[in-house]
């Protein structure tokens, strides 16, 4: 009988110490579960702050308000949520401002993590960048002075049209110029707020870039024309070796439009 209760004595002991063992190595990492992140999302969760490239002149989208120095706009609050998603607190961001001409070197040098600025998805582009799923739909638009007389998109024939440089606005009303027989000319410009100012002065007939970022612009002097092209999809973009943190941002794109967050956004901003 003393045997048989020894041999339970010592089977007890190796059980439990096989559970202590266990145990351990199923502890939470320190971080509420970090090891559970893809590497390259964790590589930001570890400099502890995600770097956002974004428009500082767009109204709605992103903004920097110089009265209050803060940036603004619904692709501002998209960072902030993917901020959310890997540290838990959605002001570990930091933005630098950029532009059409900017914003691919910023993240091909490794300046910056995501753009999130307008940036329309293009078949030429994902060859450079990786893109997520459209988080907002838009179309080409125009800007022209009230008192110009201009009224229709072949108004514009032998005209001056502003654009921002690198943007996909130029490569999509010369097609669209040559189906319908017309030619327009081109002023290219760094920023929006350039483009609005050279309409303004004159030196150009039409400001033309994706109709919700000129109701930005829109004041009592200028009208916006009813003609609209070429479908802008703008996506998240990150650097084309970067497939972990864009399949993890993707994901997080799509939870949104399952939920309806995005739609409460487009709310928000006064975007549909």
């Amino acid at each position: 009988m003393k045997r048989k209760w020894g041999m339970l004595v010592a089977a007890f002991l190796a059980l439990s110490i096989l559970a202590g063992c266990g145990g351990q190595s199923k502890a939470p990492a320190s971080g509420g579960g970090s090891s559970d992140l893809p590497a390259q999302v964790q590589k930001i969760k570890d400099a502890g702050v995600l770097r956002v490239g974004v428009k500082e002149d767009v109204p709605k989208f992103g903004y920097l308000d110089p009265t209050k120095n803060v940036h603004e706009g619904m692709e501002i609050d998209l960072a902030k949520r993917i901020a959310k998603e890997i540290f838990g607190d959605e002001s570990k961001v930091q933005f630098t401002g950029v532009n059409a001409k900017t914003r691919g070197p910023a993240l091909d040098n490794g300046e910056i993590d995501l753009v999130i600025a307008t940036f329309t998805i293009t078949e030429e582009r994902k060859n450079s960048w990786n893109f997520s799923d459209p988080y907002f739909t838009d179309n080409v638009g125009f800007l022209v002075l009230a008192d110009s007389g201009i009224t229709s998109w072949k108004d514009l024939n032998g005209k001056t049209i502003g654009v921002a440089q690198s943007a996909s606005t130029r490569k999509a009303l010369t097609e669209q110029a040559e189906k319908d027989g017309i030619k327009v000319d081109f002023l290219e410009f760094a920023t929006y707020p350039e483009i609005k100012a050279a309409l303004d002065s004159r030196r150009i007939d039409a400001f033309s870039v994706d109709q919700s970022i000129l109701w930005g612009y829109k004041d009592d002097k200028n009208v916006m024309l009813p003609d609209k092209f070429a479908p802008q999809e703008y996506g998240i973009a990150s650097k084309k070796s970067n497939t972990e943190l864009a399949e993890y941002v993707n994901n997080i794109i799509k939870g949104m439009k399952e939920t309806g967050e995005l739609d409460q956004l487009y709310e928000k901003w006064g975007l549909k």
